[in-house]
């Protein structure tokens, strides 16, 4: 039981590292590709360092979910003329509450599974949102 708890903290760390990466690198042209390698070593490093290497793995797999879902949360605020600076301090400051949050029983996996999620309904609304506005503009 005590290798599930950790397991789910390091996910949960990884997961906090991927968002605080992809919040520094995403709003570059290749930060997405250089967020997502920068998030998987920095969770096998951290779950190395500090644990084994069932820890350095789902470390490495939350910082890929982390990476995945900030990255295309970035895209589509700087997308839609939110400030870099704004959105990179915003996510910062998100990514120590997932950090913090993983410490919970079983949170570091709802969250490992939540921000691809995230992700997916992101790029799906992302036409679509705001549809009304552009008909009328039209006129």
């Amino acid at each position: 039981m005590r290798d599930l708890y950790t397991i789910g903290v390091f996910v949960g760390l990884g997961a906090g590292i991927g968002m605080l990466v992809a919040a520094l690198l995403a709003g570059v042209r290749p930060g997405v590709a250089l967020s997502l390698a920068a998030a998987v070593a920095g969770g096998v490093a951290l779950g190395l360092a500090l644990a084994g290497a069932e820890e350095a793995a789902g470390a490495a797999v939350g910082g890929l979910a982390g990476a995945f879902g900030t990255g295309a949360l970035v895209r589509g605020a700087l997308s839609r003329g939110g400030a870099r600076i704004a959105t990179a301090a915003l996510l910062v400051l998100a990514a120590l509450v997932v950090g913090l949050l993983a410490l919970i029983p079983g949170v570091g996996y709802v969250e490992a599974l939540v921000l691809p999620v995230l992700a997916v309904r992101l790029r799906r609304a992302g036409s679509k949102r705001h549809a009304g506005l552009r008909i009328l503009a039209r006129d």
